[in-house]
């Protein structure tokens, strides 16, 4: 399977995987406020023999397959765990709304 990862540029070391070049309009909204701007990285060929430094390989296919996206973050930092940064850093965390 051919896919494109970029690189967020508000959130450093986050990097999303997806199934087609530039289809932003699967991701929920959250995501895209979390991630900020992102900036194309590569075009990998992905197979269930490829071994990912980071991330299951198995794992990330069934994302792109079933949702069409795949958000990698920086090791030992869940997806609560960044949401919450995100929430409490952004203008709207500030004011306690």
């Amino acid at each position: 399977m051919q896919c494109f990862v970029y690189a967020s540029q508000r959130k450093h070391g986050s990097y999303l995987w997806l199934a087609r070049r530039d289809a932003f309009d699967v991701l929920p909204e959250s995501l895209v406020l979390l991630l900020g701007e992102l900036r194309f990285v590569m075009e990998v060929s992905l197979d269930e023999e490829r071994k990912l430094p980071i991330e299951d390989t198995e794992q990330v296919l069934e994302h792109l397959r079933t949702q069409g996206w795949h958000l990698q973050l920086p090791p030992n930092e869940t997806l609560a765990t960044a949401n919450h940064l995100a929430y409490t850093h952004s203008p709207q965390g500030e004011r306690g709304e």
